[in-house]
């Protein structure tokens, strides 16, 4: 069965703070509302709609978290505003994958060391292998996708200049970039998803 957030219709969440701010702050059905439904495009006022849960796993922070859910009064479908920590089916969050994959194919260190700069020093190797192939496969992707935000890097192949590029851009800014202008995934898309139950509003200018 494919988890919930794969259901519902997904907006990136418009929240910049920690995990624990977030966790805080949700609980405010009026905060972050959005003025329109994404699916219908309806200027109307969307009704709070509950939460979902899903699992989270940062540097210091392993449990779960709510997501906010609103449904549109007009076409009857809802919606879920996910936090820009998080990326889209996976389990752990953005800042630490960023660790793990600098800390691995940017400055060299094993695969063990890297799961320690990350705050996962019992993750299993088949994970952290996993995530350096989905990278490795997109990174030409990225390359060609993140040249309107910065000046390209040299580097002695796309692998380590995506990384550099996305250093110098910031992981989220570059995550969400990705996602509301060109519905990339920054890892790329699973085989067995695709992007059409996503949607996303403009993005803000970058900072």
């Amino acid at each position: 069965m494919l988890p919930e957030e794969v259901i519902l219709m997904q907006i990136l969440h418009p929240f910049h703070g920690s995990i624990k701010q977030y966790l805080e702050e949700i609980s405010d059905p009026d905060r972050y509302r959005p003025d329109r439904c994404p699916q219908c495009q309806a200027r109307c006022r969307l009704i709070a709609h509950g939460f979902y849960r899903r699992t989270l796993v940062d540097v210091a922070f392993d449990g779960t978290i709510r997501v906010r859910r609103y449904l549109c009064r007009l076409c009857k479908r809802t919606l879920s505003l996910l936090p820009e920590f998080a990326l889209p089916y996976l389990r752990f969050s953005l800042s630490l994958l960023s660790l793990f994959l600098v800390a691995r194919l940017l400055r060299g260190q094993s695969l063990p060391e890297a799961a320690r700069a990350a705050g996962q020093p019992h993750m299993p190797y088949q994970r952290g292998q996993f995530w350096i192939r989905r990278f490795q496969k997109q990174a030409a992707p990225l390359c060609a996708a993140l040249a309107s935000l910065t000046t390209v890097s040299a580097a002695a192949d796309f692998l380590h200049r995506a990384l550099h590029m996305l250093e110098v851009i910031g992981w989220i800014t570059a995550h969400r970039f990705l996602l509301a202008e060109l519905r990339m995934h920054l890892l790329g898309w699973p085989r067995f998803l695709s992007p059409g139950g996503l949607t996303f509003p403009a993005a803000r200018p970058l900072s």
